[in-house]
């Protein structure tokens, strides 16, 4: 990931309440969040223990009821 250049808009007191990003880096952000979780569902879908059915055997199974 590239630096991000965040400004920030701030309340009456100063305290921090809104970040602005150019719409660059908010893109790149969206991207790389979209990829984490492609990974966390291929990292899950790993995990699952039941066994692989191919396809076919999937398309047999659903429509012989």
């Amino acid at each position: 990931m590239n630096a991000i250049h965040p400004q920030y808009i701030t309340d009456i007191d100063g305290k921090k309440v809104s970040v602005i990003l150019p719409l660059a880096e908010f893109e790149q952000i969206m991207e790389e969040l979209d990829e984490l979780e492609d990974i966390r569902l291929y990292d899950e879908a790993k995990a699952d223990k039941e066994p692989a059915m191919s396809f076919d055997d999937f398309v047999k199974q659903r429509f012989s009821k």
